[in-house]
């Protein structure tokens, strides 16, 4: 054990500065949340034990049932509106055969927005004067409040993200695509497969393991979505983009309630760490 330690003494050096890094700013604020989850938090006058009186009231605060909803029609969003769009925008760069360049980069540019910029552009674009219903209104179409509507502003900030962020996985997809043997689609060609066919029985096999990555990735993500509905919305109209992350923001920096707020990130931590996990089980099988 000592010769293996001497032998890579300079490596575990090196990993030093990291690991303690690691530790201090991320495993150390998951920890403390764990420890203030049992405690009525305040910094002034100190923390005080109350064991799972904190839990008990987040479970029982009527929004969190509606912050789950919520949170599970933006993932369902997430995948129905934009799971597929960097995938097909993928393929179809693939089949290109002049201008990829060009445009792998225009499909990219919307990640390198400002979102101060992006929120400000899709509310003028949402706008009931906005240029949307204006296009609805030449079409003889009533005007549709995006922003305003119950039933479209989740809809309208999934749409805005899918948008601003698809050019990421589109990136990956491409290069999951080009790792794809080209002899195979020479292969195809010469045996008469056309582009459907290329696609049906290369280009998407080929990346299954990929998509499955992603879509679990996406998940996640999604789950822990809050950004622009706060920014864009506060959770409104009437609670409508209230997402569980959301919820743990209002009661921290809201209502100042760190306690309450810690153990509703404790119960997110164990949902996700069971995505995680079934993901590792998934990742093993497709490896085997």
């Amino acid at each position: 054990m000592y010769q293996v330690v001497k032998r890579h003494l300079w490596g575990y050096l090196f990993l030093l500065p990291a690991a303690v890094i690691f530790g201090l700013f991320l495993w150390t604020p998951i920890v403390k949340g764990f420890v203030y989850s049992l405690y009525h938090v305040d910094f002034m006058k100190g923390n005080a034990f109350v064991g799972l009186d904190n839990y008990v009231k987040v479970l029982r605060d009527p929004d969190i049932g509606r912050a789950v909803i919520n949170t599970l029609y933006y993932m369902f969003l997430g995948l129905v509106i934009g799971f597929w769009v960097p995938i097909v925008f993928a393929v179809a760069i693939s089949e290109l055969r002049r201008f990829q360049g060009f445009v792998r980069i225009a499909a990219y540019l919307p990640n390198v927005l400002p979102v101060v910029v992006l929120y400000g552009l899709w509310r003028w674009i949402f706008d009931p004067v906005g240029p949307i219903n204006a296009v609805l209104g030449k079409l003889g179409f009533e005007p549709v409040s995006f922003m305003t509507d119950t039933s479209w502003s989740m809809a309208s900030l999934v749409i805005m993200e899918t948008w601003q962020q698809f050019g990421g996985a589109l990136l990956i997809y491409l290069a999951g695509l080009l790792s794809i043997p080209r002899d195979w689609y020479e292969a195809a060609e010469m045996d008469g497969a056309g582009v459907w066919q290329r696609i049906r029985y290369i280009t998407l096999p080929s990346i299954k393991s990929l998509i499955l990555l992603l879509l679990i990735l996406q998940i996640i993500s999604t789950s822990q979505g809050y950004q622009s509905q706060y920014a864009m919305l506060d959770g409104g109209p009437n609670k409508a983009t209230l997402t569980y992350v959301l919820l743990i923001v209002k009661y921290a920096f809201t209502s100042q309630d760190y306690g309450a707020a810690s153990a509703l990130g404790v119960l997110m931590f164990f949902v996700l760490g069971g995505l995680a996990l079934a993901q590792s089980k998934l990742a093993g099988k497709e490896g085997a």
